[in-house]
């Protein structure tokens, strides 16, 4: 029998969302209404890779959708609401490195599509655009990090939380940034592999083939 991965990566992503909206259902049974705002948020955060498709018409691979999925739950369910980020010391590590890694993706999609596109005049080389995606991954990280850094500053939060001994808070920043960096690092090298040397079927070029066959609109060569 022959599995059809995308309706795998599809009904994934349901089952999350299925987790998610039980545990809002939970949340207003106890009353505990910040907790279910929350937790509405993430859920609503879960349908924009549908509401892209619909509004503009591009065409998201079910495995992305999974990824971004997942770690809406991993990061802000699991993480925020479940208490990982206190009960597992690498969570938040691991997190980042994941957001590096969608991040660099984003990025990388992004730059292609401006280089593709016939509506703009422009004509970037493959090492560009790998730097603007690496780019792009670690500057969104920073900006988290100076996110969490205001909201802690403002509600007394603690969202930069102590680590190895480091009760400040700059143990756990520099971390998250040196793991955002490496995750960046990486999708930029296969991204710029994509571009200089089709044919190595690593899973990002899988997923960039995947995503420009479905979407000729943005691009030249296939219009």
């Amino acid at each position: 029998m022959q599995i059809h991965l995308p309706s795998i990566h599809k009904n994934l992503s349901l089952i999350i969302q299925a987790i998610l909206c039980i545990g809002l259902v939970t949340m207003l049974w106890k009353q505990e209404w910040a907790i279910a705002a929350f937790t509405s948020m993430i859920i609503l955060l879960t349908f924009v890779p549908l509401i892209v498709h619909k509004r503009f018409h591009v065409y998201i691979p079910p495995e992305f959708e999974l990824l971004a999925t997942a770690f809406l739950f991993s990061s802000l369910f699991l993480g925020e609401v479940g208490g990982y980020y206190t009960r597992f010391w690498w969570w938040d590590i691991a997190l980042h490195a994941s957001s590096g890694f969608l991040l660099g993706i984003v990025g990388f999609l992004l730059a292609h599509i401006l280089n593709e596109t016939e509506r703009i005049d422009i004509d970037m080389h493959p090492g560009f655009i790998a730097l603007f995606s690496f780019f792009f991954a670690v500057g969104v990280g920073a900006i988290w990090e100076i996110v969490e850094f205001t909201i802690d500053s403002f509600t007394g939060t603690s969202m930069q939380k102590p680590m190895l001994k480091d009760p400040s808070g700059l143990t756990d920043t520099m971390w998250d940034l040196i793991v955002d960096t490496v995750g960046a690092l990486v999708i930029s090298i296969l991204g710029y592999g994509y571009l200089k040397a089709a044919g190595n079927n690593s899973f990002l070029e899988r997923w960039i083939h995947h995503f420009v066959k479905r979407n000729p609109q943005f691009f030249k060569h296939l219009e």
